[in-house]
C-alpha cells in the first residue's frame, strides 16, 4: 500500500504542490473521494476550496464501465473506443447523459449548498482526485475549469494509471502525480483505508475550505492575543468575564455559554483561541450570577440569557470600538440569536454551534447579521431542528454540518472543524474597512 487512506495522501500531494508556488490557486476536488485529498492540498497552499462537479457516463448494462462523462458549463467527453465496443448508438448515449445531468445539479446543491461557485477567471485551477484509473473524469474536469475562465489548470492526484497519465499531460498545464505504477489495477489497491467518502464529508470539508486563503490555512497571520480579566456590567448586575484582543482586531466575538456551563467552557475557550490566532478579540463571560445559576430555571431562561448578552454588548461598546459579532452554542445560541434579532442590535455575524436556535422561534425572522448553524452529523435531533430554525431566517444564513460528531463535538477533529468553520464566518463578514479594536 502506498497511502493509509486519503488524507495521508492529500498530505503527501500537498507536499509536491507546494513546491510549484502557484499564482492564485483555487483547489477544485472531484466528488467525493477526492475531497479530503483537495482538502490538504488547499489547507496547504491557504487556497479556496471548491468541489468540481463531474458525473461518470456508464454502459447501461455495465455502469461501472465508463465511456465518456460530463461537467458543468456543457462540457462532455466521449470515449469512443469504449462506446464502439460497447455498440451504444447515439439515442443510448443521450439517455445516460441526460440522466446523468440531473445527478449532476442535485449533487452540486447537495455539496455547495447555497455557496456561488469559487471564482476561477484568471487564476489556477488545482484539480484533485484521490486517483485517476482511466481518466475521462479528470479530463473532464479539467474542461470545466478552462470552461469556467481558470488561466491555468493543474491537475494533482496520488496515483494513476500510466496509460491515463499520458493522455491527462495534453489536457492539463501541469500534472503531479506521486505514483503511476505499471501494474496499475485500481485506485483502491493502493489504499490500506478505502472506505467510500460520505455526502455529509463532503459538504463538511467543502464548508471548512470554502474561504481558506483569506485568512486560515498555513499562511494565516499569527496575532498575539492581549488578556485581561475584566468585569462585564450588565444592567445593574456585574459579571466576571475574560477579554481576549490581539493586536490590531478587527472585531471581538462575544460568548454565549450552554446550559451548564460558564465563561471556562473547555470547548468554547479552544474555538476563542482559534478565533485569537486569526486576529479576531472574543469575550467570554458568565450570563448569570452564582447564586442565579444553582436556580435551574434561569439557565433555560432564553428572555434572560439574551438580555444579560444585550446589555454585556452595550457595555463592551462602552469600552471598545469595532464590530461585535456572537458566538453561541447550545441553549446560548438561542440567546444570541435572540439578542441578536433586537432592533438596534447591530450584530456584524452569529455562528452557532450545536445550538438551539428553535428556543428562539419566535424571534428568528428578525435576525439581520448573518447566521451560521454548525451542527454535528451524529446529532441527529439537534440538526433537524435546525433545519426547521433555518427554513423561518430571512437573514443570509447556512447549516454546516461536521461529519460524524455528536451534540458536543467531542469527536477526534470535530471542535475544531466547528472553530474553523465559525473562523471563516466571522472573517467573512467583518468589513475590511472595520476599525481596529482600541
Amino acid at each position: 500500500m502506498l497511502f493509509a487512506d486519503r488524507t495521508d495522501a492529500g498530505k503527501q500531494l500537498a507536499e509536491q504542490l507546494e513546491q510549484l508556488r502557484l499564482d492564485a490557486p483555487v483547489v477544485l476536488g472531484l466528488p467525493r473521494g477526492g475531497i479530503p485529498v483537495a482538502y490538504e492540498a488547499a489547507r496547504a497552499l491557504a487556497a479556496p476550496l471548491d468541489v468540481i462537479t463531474v458525473r461518470k457516463l456508464g454502459v447501461p448494462v455495465r455502469p461501472e464501465l465508463g465511456f465518456g462523462a460530463i461537467g458543468e458549463d456543457g462540457v462532455l467527453i466521449l470515449n469512443d473506443e469504449v462506446v464502439r465496443a460497447a455498440r451504444l448508438g447515439p439515442r443510448d448515449c443521450a439517455a445516460v447523459e441526460q440522466a446523468e445531468r440531473t445527478a449532476l445539479r442535485a449533487s452540486l446543491r447537495r455539496y455547495r449548498g447555497e455557496r456561488p461557485p469559487a471564482g476561477l477567471a484568471g487564476r489556477t485551477a488545482v484539480i484533485v482526485d484521490d486517483g485517476v484509473a482511466t481518466g475521462s473524469t479528470a479530463s473532464a474536469a479539467c474542461r470545466v475549469a478552462r470552461a469556467r475562465g481558470a488561466a491555468r489548470v493543474v491537475l494533482a492526484v496520488p496515483v494513476a494509471s500510466p496509460r491515463a497519465l499520458e493522455w491527462l499531460r495534453g489536457e492539463a498545464d501541469d500534472v503531479v502525480c506521486l505514483y503511476a505504477p505499471a501494474g496499475f489495477g485500481s485506485v483502491g489497491q493502493w489504499y490500506a483505508d478505502f472506505a467510500q467518502t460520505t455526502d455529509d464529508e463532503v459538504a463538511g470539508l467543502l464548508a471548512r475550505g470554502a474561504s481558506a486563503g483569506s485568512s486560515t490555512g498555513r499562511a494565516a497571520e499569527e496575532h498575539r492575543p492581549v488578556e485581561s480579566d475584566v468585569v462585564v456590567g450588565a444592567g445593574r448586575t456585574r459579571l466576571p468575564g475574560n477579554l481576549n484582543l490581539p493586536e490590531g482586531a478587527r472585531g471581538v466575538v462575544v460568548f454565549a455559554h450552554g446550559s451548564g456551563s460558564s465563561r471556562h467552557s473547555p470547548r468554547n475557550r479552544a474555538v476563542a483561541t482559534a478565533l485569537n490566532r486569526a486576529g479576531l478579540g472574543t469575550l467570554l463571560f458568565d450570563l448569570l450570577t452564582p447564586e442565579e445559576a444553582r436556580d435551574r430555571a434561569n439557565v433555560f431562561d432564553i428572555p434572560l440569557l439574551a438580555r444579560r448578552l444585550t446589555l454585556a454588548t452595550g457595555w463592551l461598546r462602552d469600552e471598545l470600538t469595532g464590530p461585535v459579532c456572537y458566538f453561541g452554542a447550545s441553549t446560548g445560541a438561542a440567546a444570541a440569536l435572540t439578542s441578536a434579532a433586537e432592533p438596534d442590535a447591530d450584530i456584524a455575524a452569529v455562528v452557532s454551534r450545536g445550538g438551539r436556535p428553535d428556543l428562539a422561534a419566535d424571534r428568528l425572522t428578525a435576525v439581520r447579521a448573518p447566521t451560521l448553524l454548525v451542527v454535528g452529523g451524529a446529532d441527529a435531533q439537534v440538526l433537524r431542528l435546525n433545519e426547521q430554525a433555518a427554513d423561518l431566517m430571512r437573514c443570509e444564513h447556512q447549516v454546516a454540518v461536521v461529519p460524524g460528531a455528536t451534540h458536543l463535538f467531542e469527536e477526534p477533529g470535530a471542535l475544531e472543524a466547528a472553530a474553523d468553520l465559525s473562523q471563516d464566518w466571522f472573517t467573512r463578514h467583518l468589513s475590511p474597512a472595520a476599525r481596529s479594536v482600541r
